[in-house]
Parts: C-alpha cells; sequence; structure tokens
C-alpha cells in the first residue's frame, strides 16, 4: 500500500477538469474501480461528476493521487491503453520520489508490432533507458520485476527497427545438468521447457506467424548455454536469462561471445541460485570483477518493482526478512 510520509498531513481538497470526456470511461474505469484503488491505496475520497474529479484526504495523498490521475489521463490521450494494472504502476511510480538519474517515465515507450510497451516503476524506466545507452546490461532482482520481459521487448523493437539482425535467447538448463543429450526430440525439443518464459514474451510482442518464421530462419535464435561456446555473435541483441545458474567458467565464456554491433543482457536473481552447494554463481562472480567497467549497466529491481500480483512482491519480502535482508523492501 502507498504511505504519505506522515499521517499528520493537513487535509487538502484538489479539483481536476478533464477536456476529452470520450476517454474518461477508461480513466474512471468500469464502476469507478480505478478511482476506488486510488482511494485505498492513497487514503483519499475521488468524487467524479462529469468530467471533473474532487480529490481529498492529506496532502501528500490527495497531491499523489492528481498525479497518478494526470499520468493516467496523458496515456489515453497518447492512445494507449489503461486498465488496473496500469493504475497499479502509476501508483508506485508515485510511490517513489525521483532523482537526477531517472528517466521521466512518461517519455519512454518501446512499440512492437503486437504491444506498445512502457515502464511500470522508476526502476523499470531507469532499465529501458540503460538497455537503449549500454551494449551490455545486468539486471537482477527478485521474479516479476519485468526483467527478461523487457530486455526481450528491447530485442524485438531493435530487430524490426533494423538496428539489429538477429535474437539470440539462451539460458542454462540446470535441471537437466546442460547434458541434454539423453532427452527426446531435436535440440529445440530439448530446451523449450528451460525458454518457456522467453517464447512467451517473443508472442506476446510479434504475431504468431512472424515468430515461427523467424525462428525458421534463424533470425531468433534459441540456443542453451552449453551451446554457446566458441562462437562470435555479431549484429545481435543476446539475451542470457537465469543467470544466477551459471558458473564462473560458463560467464565468462557467454560475456566474451560479444561482437560488433551486438547488444548484450544478462537477468537473473542471485536469491534463486540452483547450483550445487559450494559452486559460485558466475552471475555474482561477474558483478565483483566488472564493476566500475565502462560499456557496462547494472539495474537492481526489488520488490517495490514487482509488477505481477500484489500478493508476490508481499512474498517477495517476506523470504527476504527471513534472509536478514531487511534493507531490500
Amino acid at each position: 500500500m502507498v504511505m504519505p510520509p506522515t499521517s499528520e498531513a493537513p487535509e487538502a481538497l484538489r479539483y481536476l477538469t478533464f477536456d476529452d470526456n470520450g476517454l474518461l470511461t477508461a480513466l474512471y474505469g468500469d464502476h469507478d474501480r480505478h478511482l476506488a484503488r486510488i482511494e485505498q491505496q492513497l487514503d483519499v475520497s475521488v468524487t467524479s461528476r462529469g468530467n471533473q474529479v474532487a480529490v481529498s484526504g492529506p496532502e501528500w495523498s490527495a497531491d499523489t493521487a492528481v498525479g497518478v490521475l494526470n499520468q493516467l489521463y496523458g496515456r489515453l490521450k497518447s492512445g494507449l491503453s489503461v486498465g488496473l494494472a496500469d493504475v497499479d504502476a502509476a501508483l508506485r511510480i508515485a510511490s517513489v520520489p525521483a532523482d537526477e538519474d531517472t528517466p521521466d517515465e512518461s517519455m519512454i515507450e518501446l512499440k512492437t508490432p503486437k504491444r506498445r510497451i512502457t515502464p511500470r516503476s522508476r526502476n523499470q524506466a531507469r532499465y529501458l533507458q540503460t538497455l537503449a545507452d549500454s551494449e551490455m546490461v545486468f539486471a537482477l532482482g527478485p521474479a516479476g520485476t519485468g526483467k527478461t520481459y523487457l530486455a526481450v521487448a528491447m530485442a524485438v523493437a531493435m530487430m524490426e527497427a533494423g538496428q539489429v539482425d538477429r535474437i539470440v535467447l539462451s539460458r542454462p538448463a540446470v535441471e537437466a545438468g546442460e547434458r541434454l543429450g539423453f532427452l527426446p526430440g531435436d535440440l529445440r525439443e530439448k530446451v523449450d521447457p528451460y525458454l518457456r518464459p522467453l517464447y512467451d514474451a517473443l508472442y506476446d510482442m510479434l504475431p504468431t506467424e512472424k515468430v515461427n518464421r523467424r525462428l525458421a530462419s534463424d533470425d531468433i535464435e534459441i540456443a542453451p548455454l552449453a551451446f554457446m561456446r566458441g562462437r562470435t555473435l555479431s549484429n545481435a541483441f543476446v539475451i542470457l536469462d537465469e543467470a544466477q545458474n551459471t558458473t564462473a567458467v560458463q560467464m565468462k565464456m557467454f560475456l566474451t561471445r560479444l561482437g560488433e554491433n551486438a547488444r548484450m543482457v544478462v537477468t537473473g536473481d542471485l536469491s534463486q541460485v540452483d547450483l550445487p552447494p559450494g559452486q559460485t554463481s558466475g552471475l555474482a562472480d561477474a558483478l565483483g570483477i566488472l564493476d566500475g567497467v565502462d560499456g557496462i549497466g547494472t539495474v537492481r529491481f526489488t520488490d517495490v518493482d514487482v509488477v505481477r500480483h500484489e500478493l508476490v512482491a508481499r512474498i517477495v519480502r517476506a523470504y527476504d526478512r527471513r534472509a536478514g535482508n531487511p534493507g531490500k523492501t
């Protein structure tokens, strides 16, 4: 729940007037459920009458609610949709003060053939800006923060714009010990279960027939980490997912595949390492070695950035508390 900095803030009354009545149903939500969510999360009262909204409550909360409503109205004016997830995203962004390094999330948008994608937290905005600016990016944090989804979105957007020729997706198949030969089927059939989240993101952004066509022509390549050795990946957008499950040797091998006009994104969650006990995660090892190296961007997500069900964020916080990391919450 988004809370104001003090419960003793003075009461305030704010009015908003919107100039396009045709957008108000989408802004308010069915049966005003978007307004109800803002009321619940900010402890304010929101009353609509025609194209005017009155917001009353603690000063900080009322001002925040006005900002959220203006942001959502701006989305609608630019042709984007607004659902409960977008309301939650606007509330999440409003709850975290911007700093001088935070890009304006309202100015960031990725266009793919099926979706127009905008950030749903300040860290997501920072991540998308880092993906645009850096040749190599490490994205760290818990499940549900958009690490993989946004990386695939950037890859698709760059491929569609002709900035890269192909997309290469990789993931360590830890459960099979990288020994895939005993599994039935061809290479794709063997590794598909481990790469399903990447497929899901692709099909969310590209028409099915286009994904299948690009897979058949190897414009989109699905490759297990063990099959990356010895290659140079040029003119490509390369994503290594679940990188916490690489060894130090595997990670060095992967990072040194970077070729001309290539982008590389490494995503992972260091709280979910599935390697044998005592074995150092290649992701943790690389972060220590490469800290401060020019051209490498690092974005760290926390439970605040979880954009799945609100319960997922609470689960992440509970596990962090038990692990003795209260600072993450």
